[in-house]
């Protein structure tokens, strides 16, 4: 093997009980480790880019379409995210047999396609069809993503590196808002899509010119019922792995909700549109900062710790912003600063219960991951978008969402605790998290 042309991953090893991939040559030179990161959080940044730039742009687009109540348009961004979950289940296991990088390849290349569509869809139900598709492909991105980090660390290395992930994925909420504010007003809401359209091919050149292939041919799985049915069984029956998975998927939710009902609150509850982009950003930075932090602190404290934490802390912050709410004193600022800290707790809660949910099942990642991001995804879409359509003029039903969703999560982990066994060999490296 030409070591100056060899493409893997050696110098980031994996962690934990399993062993790494081994390196798969194809001729592309090797990736380091911040450029590998940084191309993770850019697949990422496909499902940020879908939905925050268009916040502002909603009711443009519900006049353009006609587009009669206003709670209607927050279908815009939760079928996407609805989509993004049912097209989970597909490419992971495309993925274990054909290989992260075809799979991967294939899948942007539909995403484009539909991203087209949205731009120039006429009426509300094209638009609607084709952004279920975007998001339907573009979880391509976001199982493989996990998939080939799975490949390649375990355990808490793993939720390290998942956290500095979610930081560079988390810049472009900053940004995002302002920059479909400024499409917006220079070109009409159409360019959004194109705009998405032009990231979409930039991220494909660089998948296509420096991703590696983490999944080695020696270890692709046919696709066959039998085998999957066994998988399912193994991924159902690891209580402590499915119930992390679940209450995931469950406190999203409040994420989702509140992008999906963002654009009303300011626009209505605040009558304040122009600060949109601004408060986004603000309340994006509070995870800008957990996300690192937690990445430092996780290998001395554990995932399990401190996935708990961001729980506990999350249900009291909601609770106090319920009470802050019902006293009549909600503003800008202290929406901010409440959001703000939910998003921080997110940070801490969700890269913590991923990589303890994928902890055990090392030689199933590509069918792991996509069985799992459909369960968290499927979860936070529909209660983001129960949460979301509660929209009642007034910032009360997502704090109250903020503090129903971790308790549950909470009430899940119990349950998952009081049975560890496994078949996958994974109670005793999960117990190291």
């Amino acid at each position: 093997m030409n070591k100056a042309q060899a493409c893997h991953l050696d110098d980031m090893p994996a962690t934990g009980a399993s062993s790494p991939e081994p390196a798969v040559d194809d001729g592309r030179r090797r990736i380091g480790r911040r450029e590998f990161v940084a191309l993770a959080a850019a697949l990422m940044v496909l499902n940020s880019l879908s939905t925050d730039p268009m916040l502002a742009a909603l009711p443009a687009i519900g006049a353009a379409l006609d587009v009669a109540h206003a709670n209607a348009r927050q279908w815009i961004v939760t079928i996407y995210f609805i989509g993004l979950g049912i097209g989970s289940l597909l490419f992971g296991v495309l993925s274990d047999r054909f290989g992260r990088r075809p799979v991967l390849l294939g899948s942007l290349a539909c995403y484009m396609i539909a991203t087209a569509l949205c731009a120039l869809a006429g009426s509300f139900a094209l638009l609607i069809a084709s952004r279920f598709a975007c998001g339907f492909f573009a979880a391509a991105s976001r199982v493989l993503c996990v998939s080939i980090i799975r490949d390649k660390f375990d355990g808490n290395r793993m939720a390290r590196i998942l956290s500095f992930m979610f930081m560079l994925f988390m810049i472009m909420p900053i940004v995002a808002p302002s920059i479909g504010q400024a499409i917006l007003h220079l070109a009409g809401w159409r360019w959004i899509f194109g705009t998405l359209l032009a990231v979409g091919a930039a991220i494909t050149l660089w998948v296509a010119l420096r991703l590696p292939e983490t999944r080695a041919p020696a270890n692709r799985r046919a696709i066959n019922a039998a085998e999957l049915a066994g998988s399912l069984r193994a991924l159902i029956g690891h209580r402590e792995g499915l119930t992390h998975n679940l209450a995931s998927g469950i406190v999203l939710g409040g994420v989702i909700g509140y992008i999906a009902s963002v654009q009303q609150i300011f626009f209505e509850v605040f009558h304040a549109p122009a600060l949109l982009p601004l408060a986004y950003a603000g309340v994006g930075l509070f995870m800008v900062v957990a996300s690192p932090l937690n990445g430092m602190i996780v290998q001395r404290f554990g995932a399990r710790r401190l996935s708990r934490l961001g729980l506990l802390a999350l249900a009291g912050s909601a609770a106090a912003h319920a009470v802050w709410i019902a006293g009549g004193l909600e503003s800008v600022a202290s929406f901010i600063a409440f959001q703000g800290i939910a998003m921080a707790c997110f940070a801490f809660i969700n890269a913590n219960l991923n990589a303890i949910a994928m902890s055990p099942f090392a030689t199933i990642a590509g069918i792991a991951s996509s069985f799992q991001s459909f369960v968290t995804t499927t979860l936070s879409a529909l209660a983001g978008a129960f949460i979301g359509h509660l929209f009642d003029g007034s910032v009360m039903p997502l704090a109250l969402g903020n503090l129903v969703l971790p308790v549950m999560a909470l009430a899940l982990l119990n349950i998952g605790r009081m049975d560890q066994r496994t078949g996958c060999g994974g109670s005793e490296r999960l117990g190291s998290l």
